[in-house]
């Protein structure tokens, strides 16, 4: 082989982004593909003009293919025109990749970006995972864009993640994966394997870390970060020790989507594009045409779940028992909210009455996690979570802005994993 076909197929290699990874080889069943329609038509029936516009949904209908041709317009219309100056980075990176997929120009907010990108470091060493979910966002948009620039940036939070020490959630990990492989496949030709080497090393570390929380049944963490976990497992160019049976985690997803837990826009955002055999990667190789083919009639999605005007009482219960902890409490509260209204709407009247149940939120990709209640928050080092319940049933991930809520009494406790 000649020194040219050798370079060629090494630029072959580097530009090729996902087509040159192996995909799982679980699939939908043709039996099922009416249940994932279903949920892409529920998903695209939220895009309207007075909802806030999200780029995820986009990403999702670009990837798979929209049926609703009027949404996808006026959501692509709608992030046209979102100012960057009112995102955060992975708000903005996550923009950047909506109009990417929708073969428009994301204008400054490249550049914008890129220098926010440039400037940033985490808050301090063991910082929450939080941080590093946006930062992976911004840099798998920039190096979809120029891929070469964002290099330096992507070698700095490279060994930013090597140095941390905490352990990522499954959204973080996989995010982080999926950034560090389109750099991984995107080095540039002739540049030193130091580069591969590093990415490398990382991409081993967080894989491991999302293998371990692989559970029997086949869900990763949890079923809303099942998605995004699926999305990096299947295109990752260093697979886990421990092997990932794709199959198993694909027929509890369907299982689930049975019984209607996807009913929230952003989780059937982060799911959706598994279930087609895309990734985030394929953003820049989404084909754009003025003429769609319309599709054919679908099923009904389900229906909203039934809201009544008569209020619930609700008992609200914050405990927390930890050793360790210095602000021990088990208090209760009684508050009276609209039969139907999200978890949200409780720990709002909660804190509205007293004090003492004020809590914070966390951004994920799926929604509102409660991560602060009566100033006790998470702490990925110590392993420490709060845990809803209702009775002794937990409550999907404590997402707090989507979960109808019809429980005569919730017990946020603060746990362990």
């Amino acid at each position: 082989m000649t020194w040219f076909a050798v370079y060629l197929l090494s630029l072959l290699w580097a530009v090729a982004g996902t087509s040159t990874q192996t995909r799982s080889s679980c699939y939908v069943p043709s039996a099922q593909e009416p249940l994932v329609n279903g949920i892409q038509v529920l998903m695209e029936s939220s895009v309207t003009s007075s909802a806030y516009p999200n780029p995820s949904i986009l990403i999702a209908m670009n990837l798979v293919g929209a049926y609703s041709l009027e949404a996808q317009k006026l959501l692509t219309y709608q992030l046209m025109s979102s100012n960057a100056d009112d995102l955060s980075i992975g708000q903005l990176g996550l923009t950047i990749m909506a109009l990417t997929s929708s073969c428009r120009d994301p204008g400054n907010k490249v550049s914008i970006l890129q220098r926010q990108m440039e400037n940033w470091t985490p808050s301090s060493p063991n910082a929450e995972a939080s941080t590093f979910y946006g930062a992976s966002l911004a840099i798998l948009a920039l190096c979809q864009k120029n891929s070469e620039a964002t290099l330096p940036i992507a070698v700095r939070f490279a060994k930013t993640l090597l140095a941390n020490s905490s352990p990522f959630n499954v959204d973080t990990g996989a995010m982080a994966t999926l950034a560090l492989t389109c750099m991984y496949n995107k080095i540039p030709v002739g540049s030193e394997e130091g580069y591969r080497a590093l990415f490398g090393q990382v991409l081993k570390d967080i894989v491991e870390n999302i293998s371990m929380r692989i559970k029997d049944n086949g869900i990763i963490g949890g079923i809303y970060s099942t998605g995004l976990a699926m999305q990096a497992l299947s295109v990752t160019p260093e697979p886990p020790t421990k092997e990932w049976n794709c199959k198993k985690t694909m027929d509890v997803i369907l299982d689930e989507i049975k019984q209607g837990k996807f009913h929230n826009p952003m989780s059937i955002a982060q799911i959706l594009p598994s279930l087609k055999g895309k990734t985030y990667l394929d953003v820049p190789q989404v084909t754009c045409s003025p003429d769609h083919e319309v599709q054919p009639t679908l099923p009904s999605p389900p229906g909203p779940v039934p809201t009544s005007t008569s209020n619930i009482t609700v008992k609200y219960t914050i405990n927390n028992q930890l050793r360790g902890v210095e602000l021990l409490f088990n208090e209760t509260i009684n508050v009276s909210v609209k039969s139907g209204s999200v978890l949200l709407t409780v720990l709002e009247e909660a804190q509205r009455k007293n004090p003492m149940f004020k809590f914070e939120t966390t951004m994920t990709s799926w929604g509102l996690v409660v991560s602060s209640i009566n100033n006790v928050a998470e702490n990925v080092n110590h392993k420490t979570y709060w845990q809803f319940l209702s009775g002794v049933t937990p409550l999907d991930e404590g997402v707090a802005d989507y979960i109808p809520f019809n429980h005569e009494h919730i017990t946020a406790n603060f746990t362990q994993y």
